[in-house]
């Protein structure tokens, strides 16, 4: 594998506080601070000139679907799209068919990710028994499995007993649990945020406290077993700001925003178009801005895709009847930048942190940083550079994305994974 030498580019580096226009170089898949004068003559050099390079992006929420979903997406096709997005590392949930609530399907998804993955995919076990909520899955074997955390995503524990008793667990085996908060007495037939504009359109309201008082009883579980849980893909501002309050008494909790949650609101449904229902669903304006001031202030820690790919043929359809869930990793970067960098003024290396550094510490991931020493997991994007997403011509087996066939701004050029170009901005190679 010959060296890499990237030139002239802005490298932002939040893990070693590294902003500043340089260079990159990489020997043997790792970051090393310079090269030989032999090396460099061999090197293969990219010229980062007006790109900014920093750590592969990193998403612990996504949906690969395999096994028993792969007409809507594999591990393979999820990780092209990963890598076309950025994306070097991501994290798996477990709702696929049958879930993975035993070592049997960690170790198939294990064996399939090693040989088809172009990225870094790592897995999560069920908290819950084929995720039915009833009875604990095996959290010590999922541990031993290698899974990095624990989570019914795509559903909720309804039991707070039994919610305990996986903090409990989780706590013991130095798992965090990851939750999809939601309580599920209150949103019956729901299929968008309660409010105003579900009122005219005729279509059941989601409310906002279906969130709240999961979110509330899991800082109360954190606080009582000093287990961490992650709330995923928050939406409510009553939400943020429960969360806002646990963390300014030092409870173990975190949380995430998606990109479509800080772009989009329930206006957005307007038209009766299915791309837009997704759950949580989207919500209003106000909630919007919490989330983003979240973000500013450091309540919500990081961004997540939430990547949830489902074919054409199951989406369109009547509204009520649709799936919920978009693609998510092709387009996260340049929504992200348009909201957070040029419509509230985050800076740039705040943005990067969100889905690098601070992603990879939240579950002690060996990933997001650009020091010496660690993988080569690079990604190369152009901030400024505008194109227009064809969902179709991407890189996933299915198409709803919202963002399809809109103007964005922020471009992947290179993806690089251990010390190799995974993605040159057109076409995915394999590892």
């Amino acid at each position: 594998m010959p060296a890499l030498w990237i030139q002239n580019a802005r490298v932002i580096d939040p893990a070693n506080k590294r902003n500043a226009v340089g260079d990159l170089f990489v020997k043997n898949g790792l970051i090393v601070a310079d090269l030989s004068a032999a090396d460099k003559k061999k090197a293969k050099v990219i010229d980062g000139t007006n790109l900014v390079a920093c750590p592969g992006l990193v998403d612990i929420h996504v949906h690969f679907r395999e096994p028993g979903q792969t007409h809507k997406e594999n591990i393979a096709t999820g990780s092209h799209c990963a890598a076309a997005g950025g994306f070097t590392t991501v994290v798996c949930m477990p709702n696929t068919s049958p879930p993975a609530s035993n070592t049997g399907t960690i170790q198939y998804i294990k064996d399939v990710i090693k040989r088809d993955a172009v990225v870094k995919v790592l897995t999560t076990g069920c908290i819950t028994v084929d995720m039915k909520g009833e009875a604990l899955a095996p959290i010590g074997s999922l541990a031993k499995a290698g899974v990095v955390a624990i989570t019914d995503d795509g559903d909720c524990v309804q039991s707070n007993e039994l919610m305990r008793r996986a903090c409990e667990y989780a706590k013991m085996f130095e798992l965090p649990i990851m939750d999809h908060c939601q309580d599920h007495s209150m949103t019956v037939d729901a299929v968008m945020n309660e409010g105003e504009v579900s009122a005219r359109l005729g279509l059941k309201g989601w409310p906002n406290a279906a969130e709240d008082l999961i979110v509330s009883r899991n800082a109360i579980l954190a606080t009582y077993t000093g287990a961490h849980i992650h709330m995923q893909h928050i939406s409510s501002r009553n939400a943020v700001e429960i969360i806002r309050r646990a963390k300014d008494r030092g409870v173990s909790i975190s949380a995430e925003a998606t990109p479509h949650h800080i772009a989009l609101t329930d206006k957005c449904i307007e038209g009766y178009d299915p791309k837009f229902k997704m759950n949580p669903p989207l919500r209003t304006a106000e909630d919007q801005e919490a989330i983003i001031e979240g973000l500013r202030d450091g309540t919500i820690d990081i961004i997540a895709t939430d990547h949830a790919p489902h074919t054409d043929y199951e989406k369109d359809k009547e509204f009520d009847y649709a799936p919920n869930g978009i693609l998510g990793l092709e387009t996260a970067l340049p929504v992200t930048l348009d909201i957070l960098l040029r419509k509230n003024r985050f800076s740039l290396p705040k943005v990067v942190d969100l889905m690098t550094r601070k992603p990879a510490d939240l579950l002690k991931l060996a990933a997001g940083t650009l020091s010496v020493g660690a993988a080569a997991d690079i990604c190369l994007f152009d901030p400024k550079e505008k194109w227009t997403y064809d969902a179709r011509a991407g890189f996933s087996k299915s198409s709803n994305s919202p963002w399809d066939g809109e103007e964005l701004q922020g471009r992947i050029k290179t993806t690089i994974v251990d010390g190799r170009v995974v993605y040159d901005g057109k076409n995915v190679r394999k590892r």
